[in-house]
């Protein structure tokens, strides 16, 4: 009986390769479902094939397609105007940067005389009155108290007041530039936040976000280089099987009657991997069938298996290949 031929290892890539191909295709096209919605539609259909050479040098195809998206009147109407106005915006973004060009060559300049200065004009006028007031006041304090103008305790007070009254000033001079820079920067700043909003434009729904998204449906491959592989797996057990039944006695070194002339029903059903012609039959006509060679044939391979029992042929099956 002939061992079962291992499977070939590129033919059953190349099946498995067709295989995977397939289900890939089968999943695309499952998934690929029409929606409807308040929005528009969404649609698929197939435009036609686009073909690649594999690893073995074929020439594969595979099915292409075209989503094809349409909005509702409503919507369409809404995108038509969205996109009428986002070029009436452009349009002008495109002559206000003419403009832009010219302005931004201009490098920013900032004059801290100038921000002192006019935050000077602005709030010194109230300042200089409270402090003048302030220091009436501590003048009448002082003399109250005893202290007389010239003294080191008169000094000292009017030295502490007279600070104060910097650090108030200082502080106007910082805060009066802090506030003109930013408003410095924003007359800078306006022009260009002035286009970059025109720039920006109303948005539309798409039909293929709107609504919920469509279920997928997911679709298993088929392991079939496994399956190959179980099926060679089986063939090789139930072969080894048989070629045991056949050879149960080989180890023994007895021989077997295997002499035609003492058989019936004959029926050949395969080969030893020496091709030796392996046969069915019974014994006499009666009993159950058996497996074996005949010896007449196994006589002129393997001589040297044959025996001879009361005038019948045996043979050595511990000798038979």
């Amino acid at each position: 009986m002939k061992t079962p031929k291992a499977p070939d290892p590129m033919a059953t890539a190349q099946a498995q390769s067709g295989m995977n191909r397939d289900t890939a295709i089968t999943q695309q096209q499952l998934n690929m479902v029409d929606q409807v919605n308040p929005w528009g539609t969404v649609g698929y259909e197939q435009t036609g094939t686009r073909g690649f050479t594999d690893a073995q040098g074929r020439w594969v195809e595979t099915p292409t397609y075209r989503q094809t998206t349409t909005f509702s009147p409503e919507q369409q109407a809404i995108f038509d105007a969205s996109q009428a106005a986002e070029g009436n915006l452009a349009g002008l973004a495109r002559d206000q940067s003419a403009f832009l060009q010219d302005y931004m060559a201009k490098p920013f300049e900032f004059d801290n005389a100038d921000a002192e200065q006019w935050a000077y004009d602005l709030a010194s006028p109230r300042i200089l009155k409270q402090q003048a007031q302030g220091e009436a006041q501590l003048r009448s304090i002082l003399a109250n108290k005893g202290i007389r103008e010239g003294s080191a305790a008169w000094d000292a007070e009017m030295a502490r007041m007279t600070n104060a009254n910097t650090d108030q000033m200082n502080q106007l001079a910082l805060t009066g530039r802090s506030q003109a820079f930013g408003e410095a920067m924003a007359r800078r700043n306006q022009p260009i936040n002035e286009i970059t909003a025109l720039l920006s434009g109303s948005q539309v729904s798409n039909p293929a976000t709107a609504s919920p998204a469509a279920p997928q449906a997911g679709v298993a491959g088929v392991d079939y280089a496994g399956l190959v592989g179980d099926k060679y797996r089986a063939d090789l057990a139930a072969s080894q099987a048989k070629m045991g039944g056949l050879f149960g006695l080989a180890s023994s070194g007895i021989g077997l009657f295997s002499d035609e002339r003492l058989k019936t029903d004959i029926r050949r059903v395969g080969q030893t991997d020496g091709g030796l012609p392996v046969y069915v039959y019974r014994y006499g006509g009666r009993g159950p069938y058996h497996m074996g060679v005949m010896a007449q044939e196994a006589a002129a391979v393997v001589p040297d298996a044959i025996g001879n029992a009361g005038g019948f042929m045996t043979v050595d099956y511990a000798r038979i290949r």
